[in-house]
């Protein structure tokens, strides 16, 4: 049996689900504990997972709160943030809604976190955002060649997802001008180091 958003076994219809992420929104607003924001975020992040929600979550605005968190100081708040912009990310509506708010250049700006889940979200979300009119953004040289560097990674999940990136996403012409602006420079592009293991 499962357990619905109240830990009790049954089935939650849609009203019940709303409130419940109405209840969290509210609480992440209400509370001075970064704690309880954490917890709040990575439950959010988890609901964005599940297309059932993604009414609700618009309707709520999630989408701007997870936007508003990859400009934080606190990592965890990025990390969650960015997670739940992924998640989203994957609703086309929900794509347009992050490229009409500028969002990719909030979302580039995390590949240069020190830590891996958050460089991963990033770089999944990029894949996510990119259409005809938004790869000339998703995949500009200074993202291509973090891709390139990412791909030199000693983690295999982030050296992988550079390389799907790279390939599934990039023009052989992309590529050769990223690699061209490299020479040179393996360990210290554009300042952004890489994320820790």
């Amino acid at each position: 049996m499962k357990a619905t958003m109240s830990g009790k076994p049954g089935n939650s219809t849609g009203s019940d689900r709303f409130e419940y992420l109405q209840s969290l929104v509210t609480e992440f607003q209400d509370t001075d504990s970064e704690e309880a924001k954490e917890q709040v975020l990575a439950n959010l992040a988890n609901f964005a997972y599940d297309p059932r929600n993604m009414v609700d979550l618009r309707t709520l605005q999630v989408m701007d709160l997870f936007l508003d968190m990859l400009t934080e100081d606190n990592e965890n708040f990025v990390e969650f943030g960015m997670g739940g912009l992924c998640n989203l990310s994957m609703d086309p509506e929900c794509r347009d809604q992050i490229l009409q708010s500028d969002g990719i250049a909030l979302v580039t700006s995390c590949l240069s976190s020190r830590r891996e889940e958050t460089v991963l979200s990033a770089i999944s979300t990029l894949m996510n955002l990119t259409t005809a009119a938004s790869r000339s953004l998703t995949t500009d040289t200074t993202v291509v060649q973090c891709m390139l560097r990412f791909s030199l990674s000693q983690s295999p999940r982030l050296r992988n997802l550079a390389s799907v990136f790279v390939q599934d996403y990039c023009t052989e012409q992309q590529v050769a001008r990223a690699e061209e602006r490299l020479q040179g420079h393996h360990q210290t592009i554009l300042g952004i180091p890489l994320p820790k293991d």
